[in-house]
């Protein structure tokens, strides 16, 4: 694709499939976001841990959100394109049309979303196998995860799914497929949910050991027989379908995707930070660790070496920066977690109404609530001291690895007031955050050398939020230039794939910028040292319960 004229800025689309919306930004070389626009999809939630999706929704959400920040664009500035997605399951038949996941049979429902927990008895035989394979995800398969999703299809919908599916995409290589045509899977996906190895391929031994072996026919076609690393060009660039529906020109490079938090990894962890007086200032990118945080929360942290990290996925060869080890952790809900304990909580209608007469969104009025509770104590932390929150309601990804684990408030009272919503509002920003700082420690102690975390996501622009997790880790914090760092991970994609940039690593050093650094409080760190003790009490009573249960 020829390039625009010098005197012409060159632009790059960046789409990002979240939980519940397809975002899509035109990003200019230099990183800014110049325009956004959001579209929702659909969920559907059948049954208890059951979150379904619509591929063919998903897809015409994209075109609109693509068509919407290209308008009044030369088509030809348009240079390149990149997506994201949540791990979640896409089913297509031979004819690459969607094929139902669930007993009703509707055959638009044909995506399992990342969150839905219902092959958690698979999941666990996965582990009860010992597989080497497991090695690479913590030793514990999650149901987050696809071989466990994979293998419910078969022992649940055999005639009709499993024997009707003949391509099992990630969500992201779904994505690039719809607008290349390119059946090439990228290794982010493939290696981070599939148990692949960039090294060996696939392990057949751990399809057959899990009963999946059928998998293996026909050189792996149905769940990826070509892979690549991120930001590749994919074959000959936007199809002439996909160009028609977004209304951009036939050929523009499209790259190999990412899952959204590895995006959002890399929207923000190759900025440069000189005169920013941050420890991880001429420290190799491995002192730092990309906390993605949203409608649930991952944890990134990079190595020269393969590290492996007990209930942490990973090692993963090459899946977000090129050339380096990820490790990744993760909480399975913290935006979905505050929203369902301020919510749930009885005096949430009479907080609605205060907030709509301050002119503020709810947080926002909840966090300026805090502090006149505070008063001059200036420690707003303090307030929750008695209040202590579990806050694994969806089970704990990292670093317990346990999906079995359920939530906990321990401290609750009578009280119905405001107050009382805003001090569990607190405790459980709070647990979060102690979340962050346990598999911090566990990463750390296995070898990571962590000395700076860069927020990105929803709820980093949530003030409170990103200074707990400085006070409760006791580590600055940096915040992207751009609220919308998933966004410019997926634009240094397409930016690689245009081969305007050599590679992500110069693409993410010209593209990723830090606006804001939050310092932790140390003099607030004894206080969560104790907080912190009671929150692994905490996890050690839930197993403690289960356990008693079980007797």
């Amino acid at each position: 694709m020829a390039k625009p004229p010098p005197s012409m800025e060159q632009y790059y689309v960046g789409v990002d499939v979240g939980t519940a919306s397809v975002r899509a930004a035109l990003v200019a070389r230099d990183g800014l976001v110049k325009a956004t626009a959001e579209e929702p999809v659909r969920i559907w939630q059948p049954a208890p841990d059951r979150y379904v999706q619509s591929s063919d929704d998903i897809w015409d959400r994209c075109c609109r959100a693509i068509r919407r920040v290209t308008q009044g664009v030369e088509k030809s500035q348009v240079r390149g394109m990149g997506f994201d997605a949540t791990c979640s399951l896409v089913v297509l038949d031979k004819h690459f049309q969607p094929v139902a996941i669930n007993q009703d049979g509707v055959q638009e429902q044909n995506v399992m979303m990342w969150m839905d927990h219902r092959a958690s008895e698979q999941a666990a035989h996965i582990t009860s196998t010992g597989h080497q394979a497991l090695r690479r995800v913590g030793g514990v398969m999650s149901p987050e995860m696809q071989p466990p999703k994979l293998l419910w299809l078969k022992e649940n919908l055999r005639e009709t799914c499993w024997k009707q599916a003949a391509h099992f995409f990630d969500l992201p290589d779904f994505l690039s497929w719809k607008a290349t045509g390119s059946l090439e899977r990228s290794l982010c996906t493939l290696v981070c949910k599939w148990t692949y190895c960039p090294q060996e391929g696939w392990d057949t031994s751990f399809w057959e050991a899990i009963g999946l072996e059928d998998l293996l026919t026909d050189n792996c076609s149905k769940i990826g027989a070509l892979t690549c690393c991120p930001g590749t060009s994919l074959g000959e660039g936007l199809s002439a379908q996909a160009a028609a529906e977004t209304q951009l020109k036939t050929g523009t490079a499209v790259a190999a995707s990412l899952i959204d938090a590895h995006a959002g990894g890399l929207g923000v962890i190759g900025a440069d930070v000189k005169g920013l007086s941050l420890p991880c200032e001429d420290q190799p990118m491995t002192s730092r660790m990309a906390v993605v945080c949203g409608t649930s929360s991952c944890h990134m942290g990079i190595s020269q070496q393969p590290l492996y990290v007990p209930g942490v996925w990973g090692p993963y060869f090459s899946v977000m920066v090129p050339g380096l080890w990820l490790n990744e952790g993760g909480q399975s809900a913290t935006g979905k977690l505050i929203d369902f304990m301020v919510e749930g909580h009885a005096a949430f209608p009479q907080l609605k109404i205060l907030a709509e007469k301050s002119g503020e969104g709810v947080y926002s009025y909840l966090n300026r609530h805090l502090e006149t509770m505070a008063g001059d104590s200036g420690h707003l932390g303090t307030l929750a001291a008695s209040l202590h929150v579990w806050p694994d309601f969806h089970g704990n990804r990292s670093p317990l690895a346990d999906p079995t684990l359920r939530g906990m408030v321990v401290g609750l009272t009578l009280s119905r007031t405001v107050d009382d919503l805003a001090l569990l509002y607190l405790a459980t920003v709070q647990s979060i955050a102690l979340g962050t700082r346990h598999i911090l420690d566990t990463m750390q102690e296995t070898g990571h050398d962590i000395r700076t975390l860069f927020l990105c996501g929803g709820l980093s622009k949530n003030a409170l939020f990103v200074q707990t997790h400085a006070d409760v880790t006791g580590l600055p914090v940096a915040l992207p230039f751009q609220t919308e760092a998933v966004l410019v991970g997926a634009a240094v994609l397409g930016a690689c794939a245009s081969r305007d940039y050599s590679s992500i690593q110069e693409a993410m050093q010209k593209m990723a910028k830090v606006g804001k650094v939050v310092q932790p409080n140390l003099e607030h760190l004894s206080f969560y040292n104790k907080k912190y003790r009671v929150f692994l009490r905490l996890a050690a009573h839930q197993r403690e319960y289960a356990a008693l249960m079980q007797d």
